[in-house]
């Protein structure tokens, strides 16, 4: 049988290929994986940095607690009121479809801090991203209240907004946020802080 030879250039670019491969593969597998194990490692990354208290940019100690996650589910004002229980919420919403909802309410909140020389072009980019009919994220509101949130940001106000991000919060509420609390990432969350809290 005849033998094949592979210049040293050849056999580079021949593993060179079969390292894309590899990569693409681990790529395509990763894309499969399920909510909670992308839930998961966002948590092994989170968790450490928390329980070892870094500083945030108000140079407060951040430890994600077992008593922090349950007041989670006493409200959703608790839950958004919380950097780690708006990730953590932000990660079941994306296994769900629906992050567009969280990420208006939190557009709004800081479209409400902004200076108002600034207003008429964040008013712009929230119009766009997330009210206007054919929005890339567009939000769950009916044709009135997408007709009159319209005519707010033509002429931006700080409280442009409020009517669309009160009907997506009280969605969320209504909705998302009892099945958030069901779910296997939040029951295994507060399961494993109260292991932890408990050894």
């Amino acid at each position: 049988m005849p033998g094949f030879f592979f210049s040293h250039n050849n056999m580079t670019e021949l593993h060179g290929k079969e390292d894309c491969k590899l990569a693409k593969g681990k790529v395509h597998k990763k894309k499969q994986k399920t909510f909670g194990a992308d839930l998961k490692s966002y948590l092994k990354c989170m968790v450490p940095h928390i329980e070892s208290g870094i500083k945030t940019s108000s140079s407060r100690n951040v430890m994600l607690s077992a008593e922090e996650v349950i007041q989670w589910s006493q409200s959703l004002e608790k839950l958004l009121a919380s950097q780690s229980g708006q990730g953590v919420f932000r990660e079941f919403l994306k296994s769900e479809f629906s992050e567009e909802n969280m990420e208006f309410w939190l557009a709004c909140e800081d479209y409400k801090k902004t200076k108002s020389d600034h207003l008429h072009g964040k008013a712009e980019r929230i119009y766009e991203e997330f009210v206007q009919s054919d929005a890339i994220k567009q939000i769950n509101i009916d044709y009135q209240m997408r007709e009159a949130t319209a005519k707010k940001a033509q002429d931006p106000t700080h409280t442009s907004f409020d009517e669309a991000q009160k009907t997506v919060y009280i969605l969320m509420e209504r909705d998302s946020y009892p099945r958030f609390l069901k779910s296997k990432s939040y029951l295994n969350l507060l399961n494993q802080l109260q292991t932890n809290t408990s050894k």
